[in-house]
């Protein structure tokens, strides 16, 4: 069985959030900003933007700050 892939899946309310999130920050932002804007545990966005940055929808331009990419504003 090959390895679980989200890429065609939807996205979760959490992954929505983190994605709203970034849309709002003119800089890179770090998981804790990210995680306050959001109104979420620091710890759940740290997970999630691993999956998220594997599916293209956000990128660390600077070593622990994101950004949305276009793909992740299509997402939403």
């Amino acid at each position: 069985m090959p390895c679980r892939k989200k890429k065609d899946e939807g996205l979760d309310d959490v992954q929505k959030a983190i994605l709203n999130a970034l849309k709002d920050f003119k800089e890179p932002a770090g998981c804790k900003e990210i995680a306050e804007k959001a109104g979420l545990p620091t710890p759940k966005v740290t997970g999630k933007l691993r999956g998220l940055k594997n599916r293209g929808l956000v990128e660390s331009p600077v070593k622990g700050k994101y950004v949305i990419t276009e793909e992740g504003k299509k997402a939403l």
